[in-house]
């Protein structure tokens, strides 16, 4: 017996030693929860369910997503941070996750994560009325700069963030980000609608947004905030081509664990997101809702929420929403 014993010992320091010990060779044994930090019902939730769908497919286990709202998206991307990081609470985050700790409303950040997959990207649009004396993007930042405050944006709360993107466009641009009053409202299509009848200057907005407002001819299209155009609106040149400057900005979702998430588990559910990203039925999902598509591994996507997180922090100080 004792024998026995000191040879299971030793297989088993072998098995340690060699690095085969399972650990997350069986991940996952047991059901996921996908934490979403907004409502049912909305953008966000529509993605996440269909991301969580095809998780269950991909790795034989249920996916289970709770939504976990309030606070601007703080309650749902706080309970992200504080799971375990056994791999068996994930969460769909947001661009909200790079502004907190600027804004001063929560000392969370993207540092406290382990990025997954960026899944999708919606890209700011610089819209304008079809009526605007404006033909090009260089006209209208010079009459920004020229007439600080008399040109008005909207489609988006404060903070918000397109409103984010589109004063760190006009910020790389050399052009104060305050020379724009904001107009608040609660999303686009209300934006749109103070834009036709010439209440201001600006909306902010993904493409698929202004889309029917486009085909109207009611609506022009300066620029959209992405490295490359769309494939959907070859049209529309990038913000580069139109400065000679680069500026990406606007709303993304992507799949998150806590700090700490072991390699093996980060792994695993990178690669199912990858085959999720590319299957049929996520990508005729999008495109019928209008989602913008875009597709960062773990490495390149820590890089996007880092950049991201010190571009808002400057565009955030000099709106003077630093708290």
């Amino acid at each position: 017996m004792k024998r026995r014993t000191m040879m299971l010992s030793a297989a088993f320091a072998s098995v340690i030693a060699m690095g085969t010990l399972p650990a997350f060779a069986d991940y996952p044994e047991r059901p996921i929860t996908l934490l979403v930090p907004w409502s049912a019902g909305g953008g966000t939730d529509a993605v996440g369910r269909v991301i969580a769908t095809g998780l269950q497919e991909a790795l034989g286990q249920p996916v289970n997503v709770v939504n976990r709202t309030g606070a601007g998206g703080i309650v749902g991307h706080s309970a992200m941070v504080e799971a375990d990081p056994d791999g068996y609470t994930i969460g769909l985050a947001t661009p909200e996750i790079t502004t907190y700790a600027a804004i001063g409303t929560s000392k969370i950040g993207s540092a406290d994560l382990t990025p997954i997959a960026l899944m999708n990207f919606d890209a700011a649009a610089f819209n304008v009325s079809a009526k605007s004396e404006w033909e090009t993007v260089d006209q209208a930042l010079k009459a920004i700069a020229a007439e600080p405050g008399k040109y008005k944006a909207s489609g988006f709360p404060v903070g918000a963030a397109y409103h984010l993107a589109f004063a760190n466009f006009l910020n790389v641009n050399g052009v104060d980000p305050t020379a724009i009053t904001v107009v608040p409202s609660q999303g686009a299509a209300p934006g749109f609608q103070e834009l036709v009848a010439g209440g201001v200057a600006i909306v902010p907005s993904s493409l698929p947004e202004a889309a029917s407002m486009r085909d109207a001819n009611l609506v022009k299209t300066l620029a959209v905030l992405s490295a490359e155009r769309l494939e959907a609106y070859p049209d529309v040149q990038t913000a580069e081509e139109a400065t000679g400057k680069p500026a990406v900005g606007g709303t993304w979702r992507g799949i998150v664990g806590p700090k700490g998430m072991d390699a093996e588990a980060v792994a695993k559910l990178e690669a199912a997101l990858d085959t999720i990203y590319n299957s049929a039925a996520y990508q005729d999902f999008m495109t019928n809702r209008g989602f913008g598509m875009r597709w960062l591994p773990a490495a390149e996507f820590d890089s996007f929420m880092t950049e991201a997180t010190a571009n808002n922090a400057d565009v955030i100080s000099k709106l003077g929403l630093a708290q």
